[in-house]
């Protein structure tokens, strides 16, 4: 269960980072969506690895794409990048269709999908050199000063002149992630963006995409990790089998679950009847009080401040109150019946 007691995670060290001024220009029109797509759909052979899946990311969120693997979440962002062609349905990146806007979408997208590709004998600064020459606008003048930008912010400063066959897999990892932000991105799409790497490793990626979001851009986390999307995104999309079975924000999704309420005082049977007056329905264990909203009332369950302001105001000597509601993974089990990896 998830609880109102659970504290923000503490704030990693801000890296050095280029300035708000250096975000990606917007591209003209671009609707409030950074990711649309209509009944979007890959068949491989018999398999049907996508079926009709009509997504909508809005601007500005962190985006969570969760689903077990194998589930269709990989294809499905091959085909937002226009790697694969769809038989069915479209897709639109920053309000333009792809691939056909491919020219001018792409250079304000940053990618990591499968991890990087890379020359093994060349050097983590060397790989990153060659794919910054890529494209219409190489940018010469101050590539070095983004590769070393880059290179700090996913914490690969001192291995930037190690090979990259030397590479540990969360190492190419950081690599991948630091090719994506070696331009300003309105939109960033990261496939399993932490596969490979130690739970540090996993905090400090967790810190970089919370500092892109509040730089403005959007950014699609793709993973088969329940707690770091819980604990990462603003909004959801649940994947299974190739079908798209849910998605809005986390508060949505658990919209009709029970929600619960725990009091800990001497005072019980006065904290029963606030607790009743405010239409919920308490139970007594010992020194707590227990009330379940039931799932029909669980959207207009008070928020904890106005219950918590009635038991006091009433004379209940309050020891501990948290509100608890199902954890992601709950809610998921819920809507499939399955589950899949909640930690790595």
């Amino acid at each position: 269960m998830s609880t109102g007691e659970i504290a923000a995670p503490p704030q990693a060290p801000r890296r050095d980072r280029a300035p708000l001024a250096h975000r990606a220009p917007a591209i003209a029109g671009v609707a409030r969506a950074a990711i649309r797509t209509e009944g979007l759909t890959k068949r491989f052979g018999s398999q049907l690895a996508v079926n009709d899946v009509s997504l909508e990311v809005p601007d500005g969120s962190v985006f969570g794409f969760l689903g077990p693997n194998g589930s269709g979440k990989t294809t499905t962002v091959r085909l937002l990048l226009g790697l694969l062609t769809p038989d069915a349905g479209h897709a639109e990146l920053l309000g333009r269709r792809m691939p056909e806007a491919s020219d001018e979408v792409l250079p304000s997208v940053g990618a990591l999908i499968d991890g990087p590709a890379c020359y093994p004998w060349l050097t983590g600064r060397q790989n990153l050199e060659r794919f910054d020459a890529f494209g219409p606008d190489p940018q010469r003048k101050d590539r070095a000063r983004r590769i070393d930008e880059a290179l700090a912010r996913v914490g690969l400063g001192n291995a930037a002149d190690k090979r990259f066959k030397a590479y540990s897999l969360g190492m190419r990892q950081r690599l991948g992630l630091a090719n994506a932000l070696l331009r300003p991105r309105r939109l960033l799409i990261l496939d399993e963006p932490t596969n490979g790497m130690d739970p540090q490793g996993t905090r400090e990626i967790r810190h970089l995409v919370r500092e892109l979001a509040a730089d403005g851009a959007t950014v699609f986390v793709s993973s088969h990790l329940l707690a770091e999307i819980e604990q990462l995104c603003t909004h959801v999309a649940v994947m299974s089998r190739g079908s798209l079975l849910a998605q809005g924000s986390i508060a949505e999704l658990q919209v009709g679950t029970e929600a619960v309420v725990r009091v800990e005082t001497t005072d019980v049977a006065l904290a029963c009847a606030v607790l009743s007056e405010a239409g919920l329905h308490p139970t007594v264990t010992g020194s707590a009080v227990t009330a379940a909203s039931g799932p029909a009332e669980a959207p207009s369950l008070p928020p904890a401040e106005e219950l918590v302001r009635r038991l006091v105001h009433a004379g209940v000597g309050v020891r501990r109150f948290v509100i608890e509601r199902p954890s992601l993974e709950e809610t998921f089990v819920a809507m499939t019946g399955e589950g899949f990896d909640v930690a790595q």
